[in-house]
């Protein structure tokens, strides 16, 4: 009987935190990330290349001597992304 209570609770739990703004960030985020892949995967497909962002030569560079820093800031005010975006950008070029 508590095992069945306990699992509704659970349930009920889970429910609320997707009905959530939060479980619905998470979700959002969730099928950003897989268009994300698939655009990626077709652009691999047709040949199509990111165009190369001027300066962007300085960040491989920082990386090469170790400095995930400095080329997380050199990236992030040649492109304006966020911090995240910019660290996930650096460590993927690493």
């Amino acid at each position: 009987m508590e095992s069945v209570l306990l699992s509704a609770a659970l349930v009920l739990v889970v429910l609320l935190f997707l009905s959530s703004p939060a479980g619905k960030i998470v979700s959002v985020e969730r099928r950003l990330a897989r268009l994300e892949r698939k655009m990626d995967l077709l652009l691999g497909h047709l040949g199509v290349e990111e165009p190369q962002i001027p300066g962007m030569e300085r960040v491989h560079e920082l990386i090469r001597q170790g400095k995930k820093i400095e080329a997380i800031k050199v990236y992030r005010q040649l492109t304006g992304e966020g911090l995240k975006e910019a660290k996930d950008a650096v460590e993927r070029m690493s």
